[in-house]
């Protein structure tokens, strides 16, 4: 082999190399970041009649139970409660089944999931609080109202599921004018449309925080465009591309999270959906907690019809809507805050004495 066809092999092999153990360097690097941001925040897990809770619990005042979405964990919940002034009160941010430290039971299903929130008040030795849930946490969260009212002062509903038969719009131009099938709602988000992937994906692509970790940081954008971050159309500001990494980077280490993504995709939707039916045990017309829902008109993930329906079903809700913005509120976070805020101290007792 003369010395051309030597390095004509040799040379693309180095590089190959080079080049995987820079992304494997990299990779390593920030995964051990994201498990020290974790381990830094300072959560506690807590034997309850539940079984184990991991929470985080920061401030004063009148507490607040956080409760996460998807992909979350108490770390998510102390990041928005942050975020939309939730922290000016005592903030109790819970991990749900499945997400970081806390396990999921053996029979763990929602009502189970909103039975340990009103056991980890129990054992914290807090009567009543109000509720902040965003997402995916909307689901136990509005169980919890339904099944514990005594324990549950104020109900906010950020960007929540919703059950609803209403496609998003990516879904409608795909299947043109096609009826929506809900039979296969198991393997579907609470209140989506659109259809989950098997769950042999979550396993494969979820349990893995490399495989993950390169999705998003190679191909951001298609995980976006994916499962529905932005609205189709938006444009993105810097400052907003760059909020989307951090949250997307905040879901690492991801292996630590897929257990809970699993249980409320694949458990918990059937359960939710039913609630707008009238043989449902915990139909939402009964939840009488005054509640703030909040969604943004273009929200490719909480349909803004379904979000509506949810409103108007539950008696004391009073729903909020900005015209654009998505599932992240882009553009609006200082409207929603000011909602909240307002919100709470129309709704709590304690806080109306304080003023």
């Amino acid at each position: 082999m003369n010395m051309k066809k030597l390095l004509l092999r040799v040379v693309p092999l180095s590089i190959i190399s080079v080049g995987a153990a820079t992304v494997v360097a990299r990779y390593q690097r920030e995964i051990c970041v994201a498990r020290k941001r974790v381990t830094s925040l300072g959560s506690q897990v807590i034997e309850t009649a539940s079984g184990p809770i991991e929470y985080a619990r920061i401030g004063d005042g009148y507490p607040v139970l956080v409760v996460h979405g998807a992909m979350g964990g108490f770390d998510q919940g102390l990041w928005l409660a942050q975020a939309f002034d939730i922290s000016k009160h005592q903030v109790i941010s819970v991990s749900r089944f499945g997400y970081l430290r806390t396990p999921v039971p053996a029979d763990a299903n929602l009502d189970l999931q909103a039975d340990a929130f009103a056991c980890l008040l129990d054992a914290l030795g807090i009567r009543q609080a109000a509720v902040f849930a965003v997402s995916a946490g909307s689901t136990s969260a509005i169980r919890f109202a339904a099944r514990h009212p005594e324990r549950i002062s104020a109900l906010i509903l950020l960007c929540p599921d919703a059950p609803g038969q209403v496609q998003t719009p990516a879904l409608a131009t795909e299947r043109s004018a096609r009826p929506v099938r809900r039979e296969a709602a198991g393997a579907r988000q609470a209140g989506a449309s659109v259809a989950m992937p098997p769950r042999f994906v979550f396993d494969t692509l979820l349990r893995s925080d490399f495989i993950y970790w390169a999705l998003v940081t190679f191909f951001g954008k298609w995980v976006q465009n994916a499962i529905g971050l932005v609205p189709r159309g938006y444009v993105l500001t810097p400052e907003y591309v760059a909020q989307i990494k951090k949250i997307q980077a905040g879901d690492l280490p991801v292996s630590q999270r897929v257990d809970g993504l699993i249980f409320e995709t694949y458990a918990c939707a059937d359960e939710f959906n039913a609630s707008t039916t009238a043989t449902s045990p915990y139909p939402l017309s009964q939840i009488e907690t005054p509640a703030l829902v909040i969604n943004a008109l273009d929200d490719p993930i909480s349909i803004p019809e379904n979000v509506r329906g949810l409103a108007e079903q539950m008696p004391n809700a009073r729903l909020f809507v900005v015209p654009d913005g998505g599932h992240f509120l882009f553009g609006h976070t200082e409207k929603v805050k000011t909602e909240i805020t307002q919100f709470l101290r129309n709704n709590v007792a304690l806080l109306k004495n304080s003023q």
